[in-house]
């Protein structure tokens, strides 16, 4: 059987050794490089046969009281200094950007509304600091870490449950539930009672197409039970249906704010809670100049 060919020995390079290279070069001293390396002049004289013994070369050789680079060592010297710095961005990160030279596409997966309420700011926030970046709004489906480990997703943005310890979370607002009714409602224009909220039939808004929430059980709570004949996938879809029936739906307030336009809305006769839109994000992208400017730009918008 034939045994793939190993790497030869003098490939294999200590990143180390490159570096005392390039501080001895620049400081011109062993003294010199040992203190930017924060090592004793006895580790860096090792330092500095190991890299003769490498390199074939003296690399320094005494002229008078101080040390000076052969001619190898010099023609090294500028490409050394791209080499380890290169080493020390990826080591480090890239640093700040400037997003008006970023050419990179983004995929926000959203939840029902965010769009509507937050997607004309982030698209104009976006056009403006980085005229070359292309943004994707996805709709939710199932929570799914998957596509934000392997990058098909940059952003997961809406009410997220448990998803991992390896994912990233941060709160972006805070929103509470409204009712909402058509102009000319025969609810509209007065106090609307929980007895009067349970008369009229409802529309919930579900991805998975349940009629029951948080909104029964505080009615429970008073005795009432309304009833839900219809149940939608998304706010937008809520809203137009009520905006042509005597059906109540309830709905988030900033999330929905854009499409309630021309109808009534209401605060809830019972007692909800408040619900967390948050993004998620993979933490690989953490230290991600481009990432960590999108998530500041998003924040920004919401807020």
């Amino acid at each position: 059987m034939n045994r793939p060919a190993s790497v030869a020995p003098s490939f294999l390079v200590d990143m180390n050794l490159l570096v005392a290279l390039d501080a001895l070069l620049s400081e011109g001293s062993v003294a010199g490089a040992a203190q930017r390396m924060n090592l004793s002049a006895p580790a860096m004289s090792r330092q500095l046969t190991r890299i003769r013994h490498l390199l074939r070369d003296p690399v320094l050789v005494r002229a008078g009281r101080s040390l000076v680079p052969t001619p190898r060592a010099e023609a090294l010297r500028e490409r050394l200094r791209r080499l380890v710095l290169d080493a020390e961005a990826v080591i480090r990160g890239e640093g700040e950007i400037d997003p008006a030279m970023l050419e990179r596409s983004f995929c926000l997966r959203t939840n029902d509304g965010f769009v509507a309420a937050f997607g004309a700011a982030i698209a104009t926030t976006l056009a403006r600091e980085a005229p070359k970046v292309r943004v994707r709004f996805a709709p939710q489906g199932k929570e799914d870490v998957a596509p934000l480990r392997e990058g098909s997703v940059d952003l997961d943005i809406g009410v997220i449950g448990a998803m991992g310890p390896e994912v990233r979370l941060q709160a972006l607002l805070h929103d509470r539930f409204v009712g909402v009714i058509r102009q000319g409602h025969p609810l509209a224009g007065g106090p609307v009672t929980p007895e009067a909220f349970a008369r009229f039939p409802h529309v919930s808004v579900s991805r998975r197409g349940r009629f029951e929430g948080p909104v029964d059980t505080g009615l429970a709570v008073l005795g009432f039970t309304r009833t839900v004949s219809v149940a939608v996938a998304n706010f937008a879809d809520a809203l137009t249906l009520v905006r042509s029936s005597d059906h109540i739906a309830c709905v988030a307030a900033r999330l929905t704010e854009p499409l309630r336009d021309g109808m009534v809305t209401f605060d809830l006769p019972v007692k909800t809670d408040a619900v967390a839109i948050s993004m998620a994000w993979h933490p690989r992208f953490d230290a991600d100049p481009a990432h960590r400017w999108l998530r500041s730009r998003v924040r920004a918008c919401v807020r």
